[in-house]
């Protein structure tokens, strides 16, 4: 078992679980041998959305979900508020390699999982802030309008045009007064969320169907010798038809999985509330989910109540895929987002913040999430969301529940449905490899913004990045 932390503990996590509309209070751990139907390691989206359809399914099913803290503590409880319709490959990558019927199909049912998302916080009375305001995609200065008409271009090649538009800087700067904006791309579909009113609410509606959850319950080992089982130190959770290992950016902790993804962190402040003025100021009526083209990726969330959330990959990779605690390690990575969002909207200088948290994220060697189940072995994953797991793990919990059941859903021809995970290399490679690319992309986004050469080195790090 982890160390033991209280309820104060886990709302220090995050705002998200700060905020929670939910009793926080720890669920009991496992306690003894156990067997169920179906038990599943990881008590975050993945693994609850792989319970809610089971049950929706088959209500007869018993189901039980392992955490090693309490429900939405990993990346659910602590990520930008994003439910994307962005898929983990983007579409310019994921057209070239399984072509532009696969691409649209992937990219397609993306966009249903966020409108099934939205559905469901209504049919089961979760208050989990859902606003349908679309991405809005902008282009902080010229040199970054060429990735939004190359975005834009293949989403019509795709017959998505329709709901996508290029905004001139005008049209733009309408929307969201964001200081350098060039340029936009709106993208109608996609919602903004709560994200720990939403993953508690999920799991209140796990149990609502009959599934159990354990929680501060740290699983030591899965083992499918003779019958799937999660191994803990105060009991063993047995497994008759299917285990689903649902860890996502902690798979590295696991033996059998230290090379399934990357974990890599991600790092938020948060704004006190702003007053209506600055909102005047500001515009973003549309509460749109907003980012720019950096190569070190932002990500702004206007919240229910009135803050801007500011998002960055920020903390380097560490060596050997550990996850310590990014929110404590990391502080000075802090001051620089800070400074970032105030040249984005230099009013925000008079309001101040409030939160500063961080997390991580699943990377796989190929971008590409996994879902699969072996039959033989009993053994389900899905993992792999580049930081665009709220609507993702939706999407495959739904397919690999379908595919533990046998009932179909549609989603097994999409490219996530697959048998192997590409393994990132061992270390040192895996560590000089991330680094280097971090590094080459800081320094390549340093020269944009100052209007200088890039790096000599720009098209390497760019190609390992795509690797």
């Amino acid at each position: 078992m982890s160390d033991v932390r209280g309820v104060d503990a886990y709302r220090q996590t995050s705002f998200w679980l700060e905020t929670a509309a939910d009793d926080l209070t720890p669920r009991p751990s496992v306690s003894g041998d156990v067997t169920v139907d179906v038990a599943i390691l990881g008590g975050g989206f993945s693994g609850l959305w792989t319970a809610y359809h089971l049950l929706r399914d088959d209500p007869s099913l018993d189901v039980a979900i392992v955490e090693r803290e309490i429900a939405g503590y990993g990346a659910s409880g602590r990520n930008g508020g994003w439910c994307s319709p962005r898929f983990p490959v983007d579409p310019g990558p994921l057209t070239r390699t399984f072509g532009v019927e696969q691409a649209r199909r992937t990219i397609l049912a993306l966009q249903a999982s966020v409108e099934e998302i939205g559905a469901f916080t209504a049919r089961e009375g979760v208050d989990a802030h859902y606003v349908a305001g679309g991405l809005l995609s902008v282009a902080i200065g010229e040199h970054q309008l060429p990735a939004l008409r190359s975005t834009f271009d293949i989403y019509e090649r795709l017959g998505l045009g329709e709901g996508n538009r290029l905004l001139d800087a005008c049209e733009a700067r309408t929307r969201v007064a964001a200081k350098g904006i060039v340029g936009a791309l709106r993208t109608e579909a996609g919602a903004s969320v709560h994200p720990g009113n939403l993953v508690r609410g999920l799991a209140r509606a796990v149990e609502r169907l009959g599934g159990t959850i354990y929680e501060q319950t740290a699983v030591e080992g899965v083992e499918s010798a003779q019958s799937p089982r999660l191994v803990t130190a105060t009991g063993t959770v047995h497994a008759r038809k299917a285990l689903v290992v649902a860890a996502e950016a902690y798979l590295p902790g696991l033996p059998s999985f230290r090379r399934h993804v990357l974990p890599m962190s991600s790092m938020i402040v948060l704004t006190n509330p702003l007053p209506a003025d600055v909102w005047a100021e500001i515009g973003w009526a549309g509460h749109e989910s907003l980012s720019s083209q950096s190569h070190l990726k932002n990500y702004l969330t206007r919240t229910a109540d009135g803050r801007i959330l500011y998002g960055s990959r920020g903390a380097l990779y560490t060596y050997g895929s550990t996850t310590p605690d990014v929110t404590q390690q990391s502080a000075r990575f802090y001051g620089w987002m800070r400074d970032s969002l105030c040249a984005w909207f230099p009013a925000v200088t008079r309001v101040g913040f409030s939160h500063q948290w961080g997390g991580y994220l699943g990377v796989p060697r190929d971008w590409m999430p996994t879902v699969s189940f072996d039959p033989t072995a009993r053994i389900g994953q899905l993992h792999g969301y580049t930081g665009r797991g709220v609507s993702t793990s939706h999407l495959s919990g739904k397919l690999l529940a379908g595919l533990i059941t046998g009932r179909e859903t549609g989603l097994e021809g999409l490219p996530l449905h697959r048998t192997r995970t590409r393994r990132w290399e061992p270390e040192p490679l895996r560590w000089l490899g991330v680094r280097y690319v971090q590094s080459a992309f800081g320094r390549i986004d340093r020269a944009e913004q100052e209007g200088r050469r890039a790096p000599w080195d720009a098209g390497l790090a760019t190609y390992l990045g795509e690797q």
